[in-house]
């Protein structure tokens, strides 16, 4: 069930707050590591780009999470942006 009162967590400020910033990483040296654009790796650490599946991928083998918790937090994510403006269909009877 997703959080009503408040929106998630984008996971670019996750990966931010809780692995950059106590690893001393920057964003410079994390992008070389994972093989990517400094810029698109800003875009993700300011919430202007989702997390894609590949690279779920490779921030969970940088930090030894999974792929699964990047893709989880970004499905929450999105569902919740999305429900704001969502009109509900009535159900097909049938």
């Amino acid at each position: 069930m997703l959080p009503t009162n408040r929106q998630p967590t984008h996971p670019g400020e996750i990966l931010k707050e809780l692995y950059m910033g106590p690893l001393g990483l920057t964003q410079t040296q994390l992008a070389q590591y994972l093989g990517i654009a400094r810029n698109g790796l800003n875009e993700i650490i300011n919430g202007k780009r989702s997390v894609s599946p590949e690279m779920a991928f490779k921030l969970g083998d940088a930090f030894g999470t999974g792929p699964e918790m990047w893709m989880n937090l970004q499905t929450n994510y999105d569902l919740y942006v999305a429900g704001k403006t969502h009109k509900p269909l009535k159900k097909i009877a049938g």
